[in-house]
């Protein structure tokens, strides 16, 4: 690889990489609060008051997974760091409005 190769815009899967897991994260987001407002009460065999929340931490867990692969599959490592953590910050977004629209629902 050469400098000019590093210094090359982000093109392909690099670019779409960080839109991608906020994409993942706020659909994933929407569907355990729409469904946890629908009275949905069984998640994963746990009927607790707070088993939603679990599952928005699968979402999360699922976005930052997505975050290192979609990052590692764009074969681009000038950058990694950044644009990994550019896409786990920005997956906490709608994880984290999606737990307070929750909080009704739970609590």
């Amino acid at each position: 690889m050469t400098q000019d190769d590093a210094a090359a815009p982000a093109t392909g899967l690099a670019r779409w990489a960080v839109p991608a897991v906020w994409l993942i994260s706020a659909i994933g987001s929407a569907v355990v609060v729409g469904l946890a407002w629908s009275g949905t009460r069984v998640w994963f065999h746990d009927t607790g008051p707070y088993a939603a929340l679990g599952v928005l931490g699968m979402v999360f867990a699922a976005s930052v997974i997505a975050a290192l692969l979609l990052q590692l599959a764009s074969r681009r490592p000038h950058g990694y760091v950044g644009r990994a953590s550019a896409s786990i910050a920005g997956a906490v977004v709608p994880v984290a409005v999606g737990a307070l629209a929750l909080l009704p629902v739970v609590g």
